[in-house]
């Protein structure tokens, strides 16, 4: 957007249309960013509903970019989202950018989509050295592959809203004496991902005592999640006493970066944790294996889905009151993220030598 060369362009789709997940392109909007184009993403939340969405916003993609006169598509991680964004792009002769190439994270179809993308790309922005040695190793060009760091982190600190602005959109969140919990699918039942989410809730209020929950993504599986939170918060407003668990079905990014900040311990599976958490040096007990193989620094503890093993993890992170705090340090990089990706942007050749691909061996 700042960048006297670019001109933005921003097209909204998938959990940013969903009201039932809070509907954040409003949140795009309010930070001052048009929204140019929508592409609807209708989904349940079975494997074969997120498939069929992510065909028919391909087709919706594809006009976007006519309508919106895309040169360049920047697309982020390995959301099936971003697959169908690449993927229209690529085949229909628009240049590709990829952010956060490289890495490695299990998810649910989440590292195939990431790999996947990259061979639909023509330039890359890997966060670290092993994700820009990945890229090289998958067969893309060295002068296609541009090392920049974490858009997540860039700004992080100047971006967290201020202890008063929390509690004025979440309450009271004394530092350091609540978890904050975000929890994703890692199966497409819905019935195991409730069980996991009661007996995640469970064990950290045992130790922890007061919590900021955020609901899920939209993978398969969601639902069951999603639905154990819904059931929990009525339990909780039945009780007499100030409520123990605040839900939240989305928060604007300063206002979770505050809660990042002050919270005692981050528990769940979200790749804020493993990105962005080590920025405030925030204890992470990472449960299950969604982010497995994600580079990650001291902060970050994983454990199965099992309550006796994260009520390990968190009482020790929490320390009887008296939580852990690590250095600020971050594998991921620091400021400058986005100066560097519009910089590249601005002085690519859209020409035949980047828009037609051979793989290198």
């Amino acid at each position: 957007r700042d960048h006297p060369a670019l001109r933005l362009r921003v097209i909204a789709t998938g959990m940013h249309l969903d009201r039932s997940r809070g509907y954040s392109v409003a949140e795009v909007r309010r930070a001052g960013l048009p929204v140019d184009a929508t592409v609807p993403w209708r989904a349940d939340s079975s494997p074969a509903g997120t498939a069929a969405a992510m065909g028919r916003a391909t087709a919706g993609l594809v006009s976007a970019y006519e309508k919106v006169g895309a040169d360049v598509v920047l697309v982020v991680g390995d959301r099936v989202e971003a697959f169908a964004a690449a993927a229209a792009a690529h085949v229909a002769g628009r240049c590709v950018a990829h952010v956060h190439g490289g890495d490695r994270a299990l998810g649910q179809v989440d590292d195939a989509l990431r790999h996947a993308i990259t061979k639909l790309a023509h330039v890359h922005f890997p966060a670290t050295a092993a994700s820009a040695t990945r890229l090289l190793k998958l067969g893309e060009d060295r002068w296609r592959i541009h090392r920049v760091g974490s858009p997540g982190i860039d700004g992080i600190a100047a971006d967290a809203a201020s202890p008063a602005a929390v509690a004025a959109h979440v309450g009271p969140a004394p530092d350091r004496r609540f978890a904050l919990i975000a929890l994703h699918p890692t199966t497409a039942d819905a019935r195991t991902e409730s069980a996991r989410a009661e007996s995640l809730l469970g064990a950290v209020i045992a130790k922890v005592g007061h919590a900021v929950v955020v609901h899920p993504n939209n993978d398969p599986g969601s639902d069951g999640i999603a639905g154990c939170w819904d059931a929990a918060e009525r339990t909780d407003r039945v009780g007499a006493g100030p409520r123990k668990v605040v839900f939240h079905r989305n928060l604007p990014r300063p206002i979770w970066l505050g809660l990042l900040r002050d919270a005692a311990v981050l528990v769940g599976n979200s790749s804020s944790g493993i990105i962005e958490a080590a920025s405030f040096g925030t204890p992470v007990v990472d449960v299950g294996p969604r982010q497995q193989g994600r580079e990650h620094g001291p902060n970050v503890v994983n454990v199965r889905h099992d309550p006796a093993e994260v009520r390990r993890a968190v009482l020790r992170f929490w320390r009887a009151g008296r939580p852990v705090r690590f250095p600020r340090r971050n594998v991921y990089g620091g400021a400058g993220t986005g100066r560097r990706i519009a910089a590249v942007l601005a002085e690519l050749a859209l020409d035949e030598r980047m828009l037609r691909k051979l793989i290198t061996y």
